[in-house]
């Protein structure tokens, strides 16, 4: 299991999912990733936020949608240094600020914003808390993509904000596909995300947002139980890295499957 303690400033370290059902999505994301998503115990000082755990592990957010207006979606945010510091550079940047930074108890401080091609996104600078205790094994998020019309826009926004940098890979007859780099990463460092350009690839009236990768076993089961409680399948595809498939589960939100290949 690989468990996480700390990150990196400017890598992706939390997901958390708005719903407008709570209790079905926990049903539904419990059966489909292994989740378990104990009661808090400080359900009043944080709006009935609940964390969903696996194998144990603290894994990802959920909570009842705060606000008319709000998304059914999960949001992906990014670990900071200073969150004072990090939203004054989205401002300069050209990003709207949705939610200005605050405290969440001891656990940390986040904020909430727009990045300039409509794309949601948060930040989160931890106090006793973190973010995800385990990544990129089955029952947790393993991969954190920027969909998008204006990948230069993006471009230079994410860097000026977090210093990211990009590298091209070629898809062959899909274009390229943009990986997120941490500044000063060497070829050899992992990428921390992604990026797609969405132009030609997603209908028109999908808008800019950030897509969650949730690794599992196996891709095809996976999708058929997700078929079988309610969710839609929208795009699945074979690579040499693994094999994914994007869904929209039985509340609307957006998010991909991942199962990789052994070598």
């Amino acid at each position: 299991m690989t468990e996480m303690t700390t990150y990196t400033p400017g890598t992706p370290c939390w997901v958390d999912l708005g719903s407008p059902d709570l209790d079905a999505s926990i049903d539904f994301y419990g059966t489909l990733l292994g989740w378990d998503v104990p009661e808090s115990e400080n359900a009043e000082q944080t709006g009935g936020y609940l964390i969903a755990t696996s194998g144990g592990k603290s894994a990802a957010g959920m909570m009842p949608l705060m606000q008319e207006g709000q998304p059914t979606a999960w949001t992906t945010y990014v670990s900071v240094d200073d969150a004072d510091a990090t939203t004054e550079k989205v401002k300069e940047a050209g990003g709207q600020v949705i939610a200005e930074p605050m405290d969440v108890m001891d656990l940390g401080r986040m904020a909430l914003f727009a990045d300039p091609t409509g794309a949601f996104f948060g930040i989160w600078q931890s106090g006793t808390f973190a973010g995800a205790a385990v990544v990129n094994e089955p029952g947790s998020y393993s991969w954190n993509e920027l969909n998008t019309r204006d990948p230069d826009a993006a471009k230079a926004f994410y860097a000026a904000v977090f210093g990211w940098g990009v590298r091209e890979m070629d898809m062959g007859d899909d274009g390229t596909y943009a990986m997120w780099r941490l500044p000063d990463a060497d070829e050899d460092d992992d990428s921390i995300g992604g990026m797609l350009d969405m132009r030609g690839r997603v209908p028109e009236e999908v808008p800019s947002h950030w897509l969650t990768y949730f690794t599992v076993e196996d891709r095809d089961a996976a999708a058929g139980k997700a078929k079988e409680m309610g969710a839609e399948e929208m795009m699945s595809m074979d690579m040499q890295m693994g094999k994914l498939a994007i869904l929209r589960d039985p509340q609307g939100a957006a998010f991909g499957i991942f199962e990789s290949t052994p070598e």
